[in-house]
């Protein structure tokens, strides 16, 4: 049997169904429980002809332009969980396991086509083709966790958005098919959610299922029913009810409620995994107002706080979300992987740590702390609306050290 795919949660929430024209993106990222996320930017660069980019497990070749990008990711990988890049587009993937075997042998992960969708596209379309592409020409596989025991491989889905559009892309090896969203409430959870509304496809998708005797080409072609593994890819998601409930009302505010409600499973906090790092961004369709990204950098939600980021010319860096850097030394660089694992927590995470004893151990002063931190929170989502309803242009200025600030500003309340 395959091991189950981690019960990550992904959503999108458009116009009528949110507010003030925003296109609301989230997602909780369900990883092994002691994997530490960091939180990283990378500034728009240049490339030289000829050059290759070093991805998790291989290299491939590098494009002229790399476009701005901020990512939550697993400290020891190369790409991401979830992200935004400078044009406002967001991606975050899922794992899924479909009915053909993921492959062990190392190539792009799941996580590496996030950051490469990001670097790559300027809009929502665009990152789309750029992943499918690689896809094609490199493959999916390699193990998803920092694990030396054991390889666990998956198959990739992804919820890929922009200030217009969003797009479903679910994929089993190098075969996948895409479906466009602009309006209501989309989630997408660890299992195959497409089935006959499909805007795009590989070429050979059909012929291929047919070759394999899944699909005979006489009944609608469904593509969760083709390729899922018996029934498991009916009920998917809790989150979406309690997004639809808002009415026209879905905002910042709304999502990171979604993602810390426990009883709905959203915010997954289970024996082998938990949310490690969440993200909530607000894309105005009106593109004279700026995009905003909330990341935690912490796990659970429900304990951690929502700190806003801006992309601005020279942004300033943040290393106490960042976790050490081991370069070549690094036990998931080397071969065989994964022989130790380093100590990968960033300052963040070990201060949030001490405040998760604090909250198991001493309900009161938890409990103080907990309310302190949300109304810290409160004001920085108050201070985003403010930004996002004032008429005049944003001074870049007042937003370079924005998310350093709130990083700061949490560290020194556990302190």
């Amino acid at each position: 049997r395959m091991a189950a795919a981690p019960p990550s949660y992904c959503f999108v929430a458009f116009p009528p169904c949110s507010k003030d024209g925003l296109v609301v993106f989230g997602k909780n990222s369900a990883r092994p429980r002691d994997e530490v996320q960091e939180v990283v930017y990378f500034a728009a660069a240049e490339h030289d002809p000829g050059s290759k980019v070093e991805c998790t497990y291989i290299e491939i070749e590098q494009v002229p332009k790399t476009h701005a990008v901020v990512l939550s990711r697993p400290s020891w990988l190369w790409g991401a969980e979830m992200g935004a890049n400078e044009h406002g587009v967001c991606v975050a993937n899922e794992a899924v396991v479909t009915r053909e075997p993921a492959s062990e042998s190392e190539a792009l992960l799941g996580m590496d086509l996030v950051r490469l969708g990001l670097e790559r596209g300027a809009t929502a379309k665009e990152a789309l083709d750029v992943i499918v592409a690689l896809l094609e020409e490199h493959g999916q596989g390699g193990n998803y966790f920092e694990d030396g025991s054991s390889c666990h491989t998956f198959q990739s889905a992804f919820l890929i958005v922009d200030r217009n559009e969003a797009w479903i892309l679910e994929t089993s090896g190098k075969y996948w098919a895409a479906e466009k969203i602009t309006e209501g409430v989309k989630c997408i959870c660890n299992q195959l959610s497409l089935t006959t509304k499909i805007d795009a496809e590989h070429p050979e998708l059909r012929n291929y299922v047919k070759s394999q005797g899944w699909w005979n080409g006489d009944s609608d072609f469904n593509f969760s029913e083709v390729f899922s593994l018996a029934d498991d890819h009916l009920a998917c998601c809790s989150g979406r009810e309690s997004l639809e409930k808002q009415g026209g009302d879905v905002s910042a505010q709304a999502m990171i409620d979604v993602l810390r409600d426990k009883d709905s499973g959203v915010c997954v906090d289970s024996e082998s995994f938990l949310t490690t790092a969440s993200i909530v961004s607000v894309l105005p369709q009106d593109p004279s107002f700026p995009c905003i990204h909330y990341f935690t950098g912490t796990p659970d939600p429900s304990r951690s706080i929502f700190k806003p980021f801006i992309f601005v010319d020279d942004v300033k860096l943040v290393p106490k979300v960042q976790s050490p850097s081991f370069g070549n030394d690094d036990p998931a660089k080397k071969i065989p992987r994964f022989q130790e694992k380093p100590d990968r927590r960033h300052e963040l995470y070990k201060a949030h740590e001490w405040a998760r004893s604090l909250l198991e151990n001493d309900q009161d002063k938890g409990q103080k702390l907990m309310r302190i931190m949300l109304d810290l929170e409160k004001q920085g989502l108050e201070a985003m609306e403010d930004i996002l309803s004032r008429t005049e242009i944003l001074d870049p200025a007042e937003v370079v050290d924005l998310f350093y600030d709130c990083v700061d500003t949490e560290l020194k309340f556990f302190k």
